[in-house]
């Protein structure tokens, strides 16, 4: 499977890149089988609503795609809506990914989670 146009806009012209200086929420995750290294950063608001999100990504053109489509989809969201985002609602907004590239989205959501656990943790 070749990579679809999406992806590749994702890729070569990623939305939400960079550290966010504000962040009340970070998760970084990492796949030991490839090297690729996701930290996502979330500003959440005090009525818990994602009001900005961006990333930092050390890996092929489908971790970073896949990072830079799952900002954009959670901005916007409530964090409970946050928590119920998967690798699959990255790969179906993508318009899918090659199967020996799947686990990229597994690492968007999972650094997505971990971004939502340390805010909470941090507001407990």
């Amino acid at each position: 499977m070749e990579y679809t146009d999406v992806v590749m806009e994702n890729f070569t012209c990623p939305k939400h890149v960079g550290e966010l200086e504000d962040a009340n929420g970070v998760g970084q995750v990492g796949s030991p089988a490839c090297g690729d290294i996701m930290k996502i950063f979330l500003r959440i608001g005090d009525d818990d609503i994602i009001q900005d999100a961006s990333f930092k990504t050390f890996g092929c053109g489908a971790a970073v795609a896949s990072s830079s489509m799952a900002t954009d989809m959670i901005i916007g969201k409530s964090i409970e809506e946050a928590a119920k985002f998967k690798n699959s609602d990255v790969v179906d907004a993508l318009g899918g990914l090659p199967a020996e590239k799947i686990h990229c989205s597994v690492l968007a959501a999972e650094a997505i989670q971990a971004a939502i656990e340390d805010y909470k943790s941090k507001k407990a």
